[in-house]
């Protein structure tokens, strides 16, 4: 134990003596360790948001849509397979989609619209955020009413202003026209990661009730598709499950696969897959400086052996071990990429802290760095295997040398 101690102490002096030199052999250690750090914890932070975020918006969603064999058989999705959908336990609402391009004017101008007929959980399945009126529900759909919701960007552009609750919007469809009143206007959520946005020639979306659509554009109380969404505390699979088994006995096509599912949580996981791809990818190249890195200490180290040969060739005359020369050499490898680990470390966590600030100010949201110990243990045993594999040479080659050789060198 005596001995390691003063290999470590003969190593340090050593680098003090040296301090601008040991430095420079420590940078490419501290810049590769802290890229490292940084990207995989700005990534995980990224990642981390970005999940919260949309399983905020659509967690425990499942998309339903028939085939093209069921359209072929005309096995659509009824209004009474909605209601009997959204009665499972393990379901919390059901809507359905349907969109029409069509026209309405206002005293701003003439609007291209696209008219979308939903159910009646329509605002939750949206996970939408009321900033006037209300959404319509259950007894708008069942009685038809000619109501519809808008956003408030696209209440400003068609008005003026988006207090327009009251107001009403001439909707031409197919050469049929109608008269929708306006009841609800939502508005976008704020620091959002994935948000929407607006331009002028861009469709003006008018959400109504399905039922509302039928005399307008011939829509039928048939869909061939609907988003449910399940209770989030159950695995999405088992929900979407269910929902199948329901509708293939309500439609006796067990077997047909009439009913095709993508499941939320699909996505996410992909998206999250490919996110992690990227994020090894830009880590392995910033890695690749710590190759690097290693590199330098290997060759200092080789500069350090010849300038204190005639150092060894004495303590090797007064009877030092070969072992004892070459654990002398490799702990100063050792300690120069440990410290510049240790250093890389904190650069890393504090350009992560301040990467991710500047990205949460510029895109209005709050990205918080996933620091993860893990990564900080494997770097700091990376820098020292670094340390140990790069220093072996420098350290065998001091060790070798004959002491009269040696003490001949000046």
């Amino acid at each position: 134990m005596s001995g390691l101690y003063e290999y470590i102490k003969m190593a340090v002096q050593n680098i003090r003596a040296n301090k601008g030199r040991s430095f420079l052999t420590m940078l490419g250690i501290i810049i590769g360790i802290a890229s490292v750090i940084a990207i995989v914890s700005i990534g995980e932070g990224t990642k981390s948001q970005m999940n919260s975020e949309i399983d905020g918006i659509g967690g425990g969603q499942i998309y339903i849509s028939v085939s093209n064999d069921a359209m072929t058989e005309s096995e659509y999705i009824t209004a009474d397979d909605v209601q009997a959908i959204r009665d499972l336990d393990t379901v919390e609402g059901v809507s359905t989609s349907q969109s029409y391009d069509g026209e309405t004017v206002t005293g701003k101008g003439n609007f291209s619209i696209m008219l979308t007929g939903e159910g009646p959980d329509a605002k939750m399945i949206n996970n939408s955020e009321m900033k006037y009126g209300s959404y319509f529900g259950e007894t708008e759909i069942e009685e038809g009413r000619n109501v519809c919701v808008i956003s408030d960007a696209d209440a400003k552009r068609l008005f003026g202003t988006d207090d327009v609750v009251g107001m009403s919007l001439d909707i031409t469809c197919y050469d049929s026209s109608k008269t929708f009143r306006i009841i609800g206007v939502t508005t976008q959520k704020e620091n959002g990661t994935f948000v929407s946005y607006t331009y002028d020639g861009m469709p003006v979306t008018v959400n109504v009730p399905y039922s509302s659509m039928d005399d307008l554009v011939g829509a039928t109380d048939e869909f061939y598709s609907l988003t449910v969404q399940g209770d989030k505390l159950l695995n999405s699979q088992t929900v979407a499950d269910q929902v199948v088994h329901l509708l293939e006995k309500r439609h006796q096509s067990a077997g047909d696969d009439y009913f095709q599912v993508q499941n939320f949580q699909d996505v996410l996981q992909s998206m999250n897959e490919m996110l992690n791809m990227v994020t090894a990818f830009i880590s392995f190249v910033a890695g690749i400086s710590l190759l690097v890195g290693g590199i330098g200490v290997m060759n200092i180290m080789l500069v350090s052996v010849t300038e204190r040969t005639r150092e060894i060739g004495i303590r090797k005359s007064l009877g030092a071990k070969t072992s004892s020369i070459m654990f002398q050499f490799l702990a100063e490898a050792a300690i120069l990429t440990v410290m510049g680990g240790m250093l890389g470390i904190v650069l890393g966590i504090v350009a992560a802290y301040g990467i991710c600030n500047i990205m949460s100010g510029s895109m209005g949201m709050d990205i918080a760095p996933g620091i993860s110990l893990t990564v900080i243990i494997a770097a700091t045993l990376f820098s020292c295997a670094v340390g140990i594999f790069f220093g072996i040479y420098p350290a065998k080659k001091a060790a070798k040398l004959s002491p009269i050789e040696a003490l001949r060198r000046n």
